[in-house]
């Protein structure tokens, strides 16, 4: 079995930062891709970036370009979302989430294999 463990969520105030870490007991696959997805109360579940891990190419949701990054430690085999000048609408349930590269469009829900339990972002105005 895959465990992915979220953290580092929590409470900020708009234009704030957080960082949130997603640690992986192992990586599943040859070519593996570790992305961010997050779900605000009534609405649905969305990409919010995600990272090749074997190659370092990364992938962002237009609404957070330029404000988040992904990046990761291999030798930790953790995953870093690095949250700038956040909004309220930023706020909701983070989950990581792990796939098979060649799974299609890294965005898609249906990658992914293995998810952690999540962590809270609360966004203030």
């Amino acid at each position: 079995q895959v465990q992915l463990v979220e953290s580092g969520g929590g409470s900020v105030q708009a234009g704030g930062s957080l960082r949130l870490s997603c640690s992986a007991s192992r990586y599943p696959y040859s070519r593996n891709l570790l992305a961010w997805f997050r779900q605000a109360p009534g609405k649905e579940r969305e990409a919010v970036a995600g990272i090749y891990i074997e190659r370092g190419r990364t992938e962002y949701a237009d609404s957070v370009k330029g404000r988040f990054t992904t990046s990761q430690d291999n030798a930790k085999k953790t995953v870093y979302l690095q949250m700038n000048s956040l909004k309220p609408e930023d706020a909701g349930t983070y989950y990581c989430a792990a796939g098979s590269q060649y799974g299609g469009l890294w965005s898609r829900i249906s990658l992914y294999t293995y998810w952690g339990q999540g962590t809270q972002v609360t966004v203030s105005s």
